[in-house]
């Protein structure tokens, strides 16, 4: 069903608040905009399942607004966070509480983030028709068959949820799910912080200096890209801003000079204020510069025993059916073979259990791997 008035949307949405969860997806485009332009929301309930036409005039979103910030009742996603950013955008407020069948899936064996289409296959036995995915859902009128694509993705979303949810439990991983589903109840990751979006942009062999010229240059195009509502990359690319904080320009002609800078943008608008953000960066005092991430150097064989805990992450996770992205990254991997108490998730809780305490053994070379992909307990001479 297609909802596209104000008082089917009440009607719905006072329905839906009297069961104890709702699957919820949403269909947007921004491919020429900063702000992802909200097509579609889609809910179900173990009754009906909608799809609200956030684009038809003069429609109220606000009930489904209260719906996702009505604590009693548990929102099923898929892949929950980048549907949540929309809705934080839209609404100026946290959905919570939120299950994420994705996350579920990967305590529960399913590899390392599963499509949605995989989940449904292997769950439910059903292949989704995935014709209607890439359509512009900005189009008016809707196809029924985006509709029916919209509408299923959230019905089959019902039996995922059930089937994973029972998985949890009979395994004893509820736990464990709900504490990686945690941080998506962060409003810092929803609620961008345009002066640390310089972490983003790769520097090679930065400085604090450049860093602090690249600090102010990427807030600097963040918030013009936001006020244009334009992508960010139609600004200035990375790989430009990376130059531009490396060799900080001083006037057009030296800033024509960065590959990806033309001379239209150089002596124009935008040239001329991200000049002023580079004498902005340049004019920080030293104190007040970003640090380096500065790690250990790497010891001779760090990439030997990386090589060895990336053996002995793949055989614990398949042990115990947990996808291995979801026990630890390269960078943890890296922090582990150098760091004498690495401050890591991989060291605490559940991940410690099933790994962590054997990675540390391998390092400390008390077990190592055979041939045959097993640990043995290596007794001293």
């Amino acid at each position: 069903m297609l909802i596209t008035n104000s008082a089917d949307v009440a009607d719905f949405c006072a329905r839906a608040a009297n069961f104890e969860f709702v699957t919820v997806d949403t269909e947007f485009v921004r491919e020429k905009t900063y702000w992802p332009i909200l097509c579609l929301i889609q809910i179900a309930t173990r009754e009906e399942a909608v799809a609200i036409d956030p684009l038809a005039n003069g429609i109220d979103l606000e009930p489904v607004y209260d719906l996702m910030r009505d604590t009693s009742i548990l929102k099923v996603f898929h892949s929950a966070s980048q549907d949540m950013q929309i809705m934080y955008n839209a609404s100026g407020g946290m959905v919570e509480p939120v299950f994420d069948t994705q996350i579920a899936a990967m305590v529960s064996g399913y590899g390392d983030q599963p499509a949605y289409a995989t989940l449904v296959q292997r769950i439910v036995g059903e292949t989704i028709d995935k014709r209607s995915q890439m359509t512009d859902w900005a189009r008016r009128p809707l196809t029924d068959n985006q509709v029916d694509y919209a509408i299923g993705d959230v019905t089959y979303l019902i039996d995922v949820y059930d089937k994973l949810n029972e998985e949890l439990e009979e395994a004893d991983r509820t736990t464990w799910a709900h504490e990686e589903m945690r941080h998506l109840r962060n409003q810092d990751l929803y609620d961008i912080d345009h002066r640390d979006l310089w972490r983003k942009v790769r520097l090679r062999r930065p400085t604090r200096r450049a860093l602090a010229v690249l600090r102010e240059i990427t807030e600097w195009r963040e918030i013009s890209a936001q006020n244009r509502d334009i992508p960010k990359g139609w600004v200035c690319r990375d790989e430009a801003l990376a130059e531009i904080a490396l060799n900080t320009p001083q006037n057009p002609a030296e800033l024509e000079r960065v590959r990806g800078v033309n001379d239209r943008f150089a002596n124009g608008r935008d040239g001329k204020a991200l000049l002023e953000a580079v004498k902005i960066g340049l004019e920080i005092p030293n104190d007040d510069c970003p640090d380096p991430e500065k790690g250990r150097s790497p010891l001779r064989g760090h990439e030997t025993l990386v090589a060895l805990l990336q053996a002995l992450l793949k055989l614990r996770s398949d042990e115990n059916g947990v996808a291995a992205q979801l026990i630890a990254n390269r960078k943890e991997l890296d922090r582990i073979a150098t760091e004498d108490e690495p401050d890591v998730r991989t060291m605490s809780g559940w991940r410690r259990e099933i790994y962590g305490n054997d990675a540390i053994a391998l390092k400390k070379g008390e077990i190592a791997l055979t041939a045959d992909g097993l640990t043995v307990r290596v007794v001293p001479a």
